[in-house]
């Protein structure tokens, strides 16, 4: 047993380490020690091993910073912890220690309790600071280590995020607004914050860039009743990120608000507006910007477009070889109606941005009319419908048509007047695309004709519908293979379907690239009905019953969206869980 070491770590006591627990061979100890002698450097003693890329004695993979902050817990016999910046309460952390205190010990308090608060460390031997923290915050300490590219660049971070709601608390915060009266009573005199405050400036360029690092798809600000609450939607789900006095959250409002050219002053009313940004490589990115009122203040979303997800190729959207081949041959077809159908959030929109960016070239007219434009798209001649002005769907269809367009998208098929706008723009030569709202591709004709579309309309114009969902995607960086798992537990979610080929499931772990989630992204799942001869004979003969719609379809090539998922799980690509969570039941197949 190695005799108790007391104080700083240095690289080649580490290294002396590593080769007495066996972890690298002593030809890699030697050539370690003669390459970090060659120079020296100002790094922490495991960042520094960490660069040199030692060759693991187990299997030759080389230590990572991450495999070495985890072995040096265990030596150090403390637990070893990866930092999730989306579980600390950095207004917390900030009152348990000062930056400058964290900075000079290097360490970050992680989780603040009643009677124990978790710091984060890698230097486990030194241990000093403990009596002055457990003094200053009246709890006990409990050490953790990470990673220390993890603690400096959040120490950095918390702090600073805990600066700017302090400098924005200070000043503008004593304004705050606590109830929907007091909100009706602002629209009525001239007492505003002040949303140029640099502490508000630079709590709102911290908020997008830290949301962009998340991979967060919306922000939400979130009023209530003592603190304002902010949230980030990633891969899907929505996480707690922080919460703020009331005061600094309207001021933080205000400054979004301004930034998007809105009206900071009206609060009574529901606003849109969009700003554009960049994230830390230096992307554009463009934000759409919605506020409505609530019981305790102005609630605001703001839904970041990301180029690099917002159009994806076909693969990338997660279709099947044998779904693309047929979408490609529908959306390639010179008229007739194309339907997208799914719930609010299944990515019916970037479906139908990235097909249209697809088709879209110097020969055609493509344009759309939208409910609002989710993405501006250079390629694409883009309308927004407006209301206020008697501007809906229906008229905003009646205009393109004297365009000369060759492809349109209509944001959505709401009501008949609509429908039939979209089905007289196919039988005079247009390619049409729009969504609707059903849980299945066949129930898209249902509801048409329920709408008061004639099936004989239906017959001549609808070339297909494509229902969706998404599911999240496992991160490959940590996904480990699924025992419980199997080809007959798969065979038996998706009777009477079977899964004949490879299964290799997985199932998600969590590390630091998916922020301990397990998940990365997220894909779709696709069900893709085309209308063949037989499928136009049933319309005609059913009146749209959908049990008999869907047994046509079926017999013609469609897949449900529960077996696509299945094939999913099967390459390791997603979870059973989350296709059972997103996908309708199956039906039997057809016997014919």
């Amino acid at each position: 047993m190695t005799a108790p070491y007391v104080g700083p770590l240095t690289w080649r006591l580490l290294v002396d380490w590593l080769a007495a627990d066996g972890v690298i061979s002593a030809d890699e100890h030697r050539r370690t020690v003669a390459r970090c002698a060659q120079a020296e450097s100002a790094q922490p003693a495991l960042v520094r091993l960490a660069s040199v890329a030692m060759a693991r004695a187990r299997d030759g993979k080389p230590l990572d910073i991450e495999m070495l902050a985890e072995w040096l817990a265990g030596r150090a016999g403390l637990p070893y912890q990866r930092i999730d910046p989306l579980k600390v309460d950095v207004g917390k952390v900030a009152d348990t220690m000062s930056a400058v205190y964290a900075e000079r010990h290097k360490v970050l308090p992680l989780q603040v309790g009643a009677t124990e608060v978790t710091v984060a460390t890698a230097e486990p031997f030194v241990s000093d600071w403990v009596p002055e923290v457990e003094r200053q915050s009246r709890r006990s300490v409990r050490r953790v280590v990470a990673n220390p590219l993890d603690i400096q660049r959040y120490t950095a971070e918390f702090f600073a995020l805990a600066r700017s709601v302090r400098a924005a608390q200070k000043a503008g915060g004593s304004a705050g607004l606590a109830s929907f009266e007091q909100l009706v009573e602002l629209g009525k005199s001239n007492k505003t914050l002040d949303a140029n405050d640099q502490g508000v400036v630079q709590l709102v360029d911290w908020l997008w860039q830290y949301a962009f690092n998340q991979r967060a798809s919306d922000i939400h600000l979130e009023p209530r009743r003592e603190q304002g609450v902010i949230r980030f939607r990633i891969d899907g789900v929505l996480h707690p990120v922080y919460q703020m006095p009331m005061g600094v959250m309207n001021a933080v409002v205000a400054r979004v608000k301004l930034l998007g050219r809105m009206d900071v002053v009206e609060k009574r009313r529901p606003q849109d507006g969009r700003i554009k940004t960049r994230n830390p490589r230096g992307d554009e990115i463009e934000m759409r910007l919605s506020t409505l009122p609530t019981a305790f203040g102005e609630k605001m979303v703001m839904r970041i477009f990301d180029p690099d997800t917002a159009v994806k190729d076909l693969d990338a959207l997660g279709f099947s070889p044998h779904d693309a081949t047929r979408w490609e041959a529908l959306v390639r077809q010179p008229h007739g109606v194309v339907l997208v159908t799914g719930p609010t959030g299944s990515g019916k929109t970037t479906t139908l941005y990235s097909t249209l960016k697809r088709v879209a070239t110097e020969a055609l007219n493509v344009s759309t009319i939208e409910d609002p434009i989710e993405m501006i798209e250079p390629a694409f001649n883009q309308t927004q419908v407006q209301p206020q002005l008697d501007f809906d769907f229906a008229e905003g269809l009646r205009a393109l048509m004297r365009q000369d367009p060759d492809v349109i998208m209509v944001g959505e098929i709401r009501d008949l007047q609509t429908a039939e706008m979209a089905i007289q723009s196919a039988l005079t030569g247009h390619l049409v695309f729009s969504t609707l709202h059903t849980n299945d591709a066949p129930a898209a004709l249902t509801r048409l004709m329920e709408l008061g579309v004639p099936a004989y309309l239906l017959n001549a114009t609808v070339l297909g519908v494509l229902a969706q969902r998404l599911v999240r995607v496992l991160c490959r960086h940590c996904r480990a293979p699924d025992e419980s798992t199997t080809a007959e537990t798969l065979n038996r979610v998706i009777q009477p379907w079977r899964i004949n080929g490879a299964c290799t499931p997985y199932k998600p772990v969590g590390c630091l690239e998916c922020r301990m989630t397990g998940f990365m992204g997220r894909m779709g799942l696709y069900e893709l009905l085309t209308v063949s001869e037989s499928f136009k004979d049933k319309l005609a003969q059913g009146g749209g019953q959908p049990s008999a719609l869907r047994r046509q379809a079926l017999v013609d090539g469609m897949r449900p969206l529960r077996l696509a998922g299945a094939l999913r799980v099967a390459e390791g690509l997603t979870t059973m869980a989350e296709v059972l969570s997103a996908t309708p039941p199956l039906e039997a197949p057809p016997t014919a």
